[in-house]
């Protein structure tokens, strides 16, 4: 069991590893919205091997059946040929930065491999019903139900910002006079220049 175990984990690492880098270096937009498909079945097989099944399928029906296909749907909007702008960053300093993270991961690597010194962690027995719908929402409208309600506002203050930037990029079509088909709108009526009455009209 534990063979088997090993090999979901090392699955669902490539799986992740792999989509990841897949994402962020594939030119094509379609490409990249794939591999983040595939990044996202190897983090739900991570939480199966945690015994999160809800989890697992929420990952599952709302990142990869909800979120990438929404990114698919953009991108078939634009057009997988639209391109964004063009980096005025010069190779010196992107060079520069892969470097610096190269040796900030490997930094970090080696304090975890140190700290660790090649000792394993064994993972405590779930108690029965743990990750399940029962349990999650339990936990979520008892303990989390504060946690819950604020980020069903954030959500809602979102959603109301975006209709409101939305509409306010687009004309008021109660403002536009309606005119018949094929006739250009009427142009309003110009007024006459005023004059100043002569002395014979003022004295009558």
């Amino acid at each position: 069991m534990k063979a088997l175990d090993f090999g979901i984990f090392a699955l669902s690492t490539l799986l992740v590893l792999g989509g990841g880098l897949g994402t962020v270096a594939s030119k094509n937009p379609i490409r990249s919205a794939i591999a983040l498909l595939v990044s996202i079945l190897g983090i739900a097989g991570m939480f199966l091997l945690l015994a999160a099944e809800f989890l697992a399928a929420i990952q599952v029906l709302v990142y990869a059946g909800a979120v990438v296909v929404l990114f698919l749907f953009v991108i078939m909007l634009l057009g997988p040929a639209a391109q964004s702008p063009a980096d005025a960053r010069s190779a010196i300093s992107r060079y520069l930065g892969a470097a610096t993270f190269l040796l900030s991961a490997t930094g970090v690597l080696a304090l975890v491999l140190r700290a660790t010194k090649g000792a394993t962690t064994t993972l405590a027995t779930q108690p029965a019903g743990f990750g399940t719908i029962e349990a999650v929402g339990k936990e979520l409208f008892t303990s989390s139900i504060a946690p819950l309600e604020f980020s069903g506002a954030l959500l809602l203050v979102a959603i109301v910002g975006a209709i409101a930037v939305a509409r306010g990029k687009q004309p008021d079509p109660t403002l536009a006079v309606a005119t018949p088909k094929g006739e250009e709108p009427e142009a309003a009526p110009e007024k006459a220049p005023s004059r100043r009455p002569t002395p014979k009209e003022a004295h009558s």
